[in-house]
């Protein structure tokens, strides 16, 4: 049988965040959505979002990435857990950052509740929501050392 248990606060939720990276004949470019929704309504992201709890992070971000911008990729590499307090307004969320970096740039929609996706040049970068920034710094950190 299963076990309610009762909190004195309520538990963090846990989402997913997918940095695709893409080669092109210019550099990298990175893919991001525009927000649909608030928080940050408008404002460009990582494709992502909150895990169900019957899936792992790299299974929610490989849901999240393809429900948001129709693409579907291969292997996925760990950049990082990223839990700063107040990273997100709504509530203490935690998220667990993945990449993965395609030889071109590939064909993406806006879905679900990305108004739409976009290829950016890394030089080119809109600003950012949440702590998408310290993210992909880290991102590239974790890239220049490999």
């Amino acid at each position: 049988f299963y076990l309610m248990y009762t909190y004195n606060s309520p538990p963090p939720a846990v989402t997913a965040d997918c940095l695709v990276f893409a080669r092109t004949d210019e550099g990298m470019k990175l893919l991001l959505i525009q927000r649909k929704n608030e928080p940050c309504k408008g404002k460009w992201a990582f494709p992502g979002g909150f895990m169900d709890i019957d899936e792992t992070t790299i299974d929610a971000a490989r849901r999240e990435l393809k429900e948001e911008t129709g693409l579907v990729v291969g292997e996925l590499h760990r950049v990082g857990i990223f839990d700063a307090v107040d990273r997100d307004p709504r509530e203490r969320i935690i998220t667990v950052a993945y990449y993965t970096i395609l030889d071109k740039p590939a064909e993406v929609s806006g879905l679900d509740d990305a108004a739409q996706a976009k290829w950016f040049s890394l030089t080119e970068l809109p600003d950012l929501a949440f702590d998408h920034k310290e993210i992909l710094q880290e991102a590239e950190r974790v890239l220049g050392d490999g």
